[in-house]
């Protein structure tokens, strides 16, 4: 069996060290952090008090009181400059070097394997960890197919080197970030940070948000959306003429409209597919979203594998 590596030079590791670090994060993110642990990561977003999303993040466990939160590497520093405000009356503190961390994305048959002959063993079920000293592997699907690797090279030099040995390598991340937007996940980017309410972003079914953790920072406009109220925008899957691939933020919009309608999240192309996860309005998406002006190339929607009717 075979499977795919390639390095993931898009993400970028915020790294929060301290004993209170679960504490500090618990009280400022949509996650629940009492579940995470050396085995176990969790997905969250850090909200500004209005209830705008300013980043999503996978949070796991690197060592005693070392934690990190994997994002996309443009938004680290803004994300970074607003929990600095608040983790100041914390015994934690946050760092975004990122030393000689490399963040690898594995996939394919073949992957799960080739993690027990690096490690030892590999994760058993979606979202759960495994690590030791410079290294921990986290199974991002329910197949075991799918795994994001973090290696600290000034440790485990070796393992990186093993890791690159054992798997084909794909020089682009775009064939990796195809089957995390088929999970319909979507990613915030520099663009898009502090744009969307986590519901837009279909944060709601994707494991994101704990409604019963208690207070965090926006929980207040989260929780009346989703116990009072509807959003007025969602997040879908489509596909694009293959010689597109819009950047994150760009407008969309209806034919004959001159006000936009939603907006790109995410979007590659691999082996001649483009694929998108993008925030609209449901009357946009009846009508038939186009790309950039209403008389723009269309968009053809998927399927999600998860619903968002009546939610």
């Amino acid at each position: 069996m075979t499977c795919c590596y390639t390095p993931l030079d898009s993400e970028a590791l915020l790294h929060i060290t301290g004993p209170d670090t679960l504490t500090f994060l618990q009280g400022q993110t949509t996650c629940d952090t009492r579940r995470v642990d050396l085995s176990k990561a969790a997905l969250g977003a850090y909200c500004t008090p209005q209830g705008r999303t300013v980043c999503d993040f996978l949070l796991c466990q690197l060592g005693q009181h070392h934690y990190a939160l994997r994002m996309r590497r443009d938004i680290i520093e803004h994300s970074a400059s607003i929990f600095s405000k608040y983790i100041i009356f914390s015994k934690a503190e946050l760092s975004t070097e990122q030393g000689e961390w490399q963040i690898s994305g594995v996939w394919g048959d073949g992957a799960r394997e080739l993690l027990i002959s690096l490690f030892g063993s590999a994760p058993g079920a979606q979202y759960e960890t495994i690590g030791g000293k410079g290294f921990s592997a986290v199974q991002l699907d329910s197949a075991a197919q799918e795994f994001e690797c973090y290696i600290d090279t000034s440790q485990c030099s070796e393992l990186q080197q093993q890791l690159v040995a054992g798997a084909q390598l794909e020089t682009s991340e775009a064939p990796w970030q195809i089957l995390q937007i088929k999970h319909g996940i979507a990613r915030l980017e520099k663009p898009t940070a502090e744009e969307f309410i986590p519901q837009m972003l279909n944060y709601d079914l994707t494991g994101h948000i704990s409604f019963d953790k208690g207070c965090y920072t926006g929980q207040e406009v989260v929780a009346r959306l989703h116990y009072r109220g509807k959003p007025k925008r969602r997040c879908y899957i489509a596909t694009l003429p293959a010689q597109l691939c819009p950047a994150a933020g760009s407008p969309l919009y209806t034919a004959n409209s001159s006000q936009s309608v939603g907006n790109i999240v995410n979007c590659a192309r691999a082996d001649g597919d483009c694929m998108t996860l993008l925030v609209a309005t449901a009357g946009g998406v009846e009508q038939g979203l186009l790309l950039g002006a209403s008389d723009g190339p269309s968009l053809t929607l998927g399927e999600l594998p998860y619903s968002i009717a009546a939610k």
